[in-house]
């Protein structure tokens, strides 16, 4: 049986999705529909589109919109996905220029049957967005890339100002939660990122109330830590549908903040912890942190 959701983040949810004014979310829209570039707002059905798309801000999807795997939190389209469109860096880059940003979040489906994993695609974004948006400052949060270095290397090739692998959930929670996933293989990711590229801000994010323990979560952060994260998301789990793994509980402020806490005793230099916290969110807000 589905647990229902408390009253106060039913309210959060509404105002979130609402945004803040009705004529700037539709100019967004039409701007991403126009340039036919997909958003994880949309694809993963974030609570917080509305209130991102009424700031002119949207975290893009690179790499198509259908994902090579079927992780059970995951709203976004599961399947045989499409080839690349070569020009999609281009148009990227235009809707960037065109919104006016400063900070841009980019994230892909996971591509696990691309020879590089779609690391060579994420370079020339990344190069497309110096070319035309100089200035801008680039975070990518990246798939797996099936632990390969090279493929990493690639993708920090030019240099993008953060780059962020989250490992979702706790490692027994893995095979119901991020089937095709590997808790150590996700945690290397950010060991290489620093290793390849000791400068760059690295970042991750957790989903709670899946079914974890407190001393699970303690676990992954000192784990996060030992690998020099710098950036933590903290978020409420939302069940995209009936057919996505359920929500164990719902977690209240008072223990996100609390969490919060503990996260920045350990070392984190910046942490954003709240129910509807998704990777992406206040994004350029939460970097000014560590600057």
């Amino acid at each position: 049986m589905s647990l229902s959701a408390p009253e106060w983040l039913i309210t959060e949810v509404r105002r979130a999705k609402r945004g803040t004014g009705d004529d700037t979310v539709a100019q967004t829209r039409d701007l991403l529909d126009r340039l036919c570039l997909p958003t994880v707002c949309e694809s993963a059905q974030c609570p917080n589109r509305g209130e991102c798309f009424s700031h002119h801000t949207a975290t893009f999807l690179i790499l198509g919109d259908v994902c090579t795997r079927g992780c059970a939190f995951c709203a976004v389209t599961k399947g045989k996905p499409l080839p690349l469109e070569t020009d999609e860096p281009e148009r990227l880059a235009q809707a960037v220029a065109e919104l006016g940003l400063r900070h841009v979040v980019i994230t892909s489906v996971t591509r696990d049957d691309l020879p590089d994993g779609g690391a060579a695609h994420y370079a020339r974004v990344v190069g497309a967005l110096r070319q035309h948006c100089p200035g801008v400052r680039i975070e990518l949060l990246v798939p797996d890339f099936l632990w390969s270095r090279e493929a990493l290397a690639t993708v920090l090739a030019n240099e993008p100002d953060i780059l962020a692998h989250n490992l979702e959930t706790v490692p027994r929670l893995y095979p119901q939660v991020r089937r095709g996933a590997n808790y150590r293989r996700s945690l290397k990711v950010l060991e290489q990122a620093k290793e390849l590229a000791p400068k760059i801000v690295t970042k991750s994010g957790l989903m709670l109330g899946l079914g974890e323990e407190s001393a699970e979560i303690a676990a992954v952060l000192k784990d996060l830590r030992a690998v020099d994260c710098d950036m933590l998301t903290l978020g409420q789990y939302l069940s995209p549908s009936l057919h996505h793994a359920p929500v164990a509980r719902y977690v209240w402020p008072e223990e996100f903040v609390s969490w919060q806490r503990q996260t920045l005793s350990l070392g984190f230099k910046s942490v954003a912890a709240g129910a509807l916290v998704r990777s992406s969110y206040k994004a350029a807000v939460y970097f000014g942190e560590i600057r």
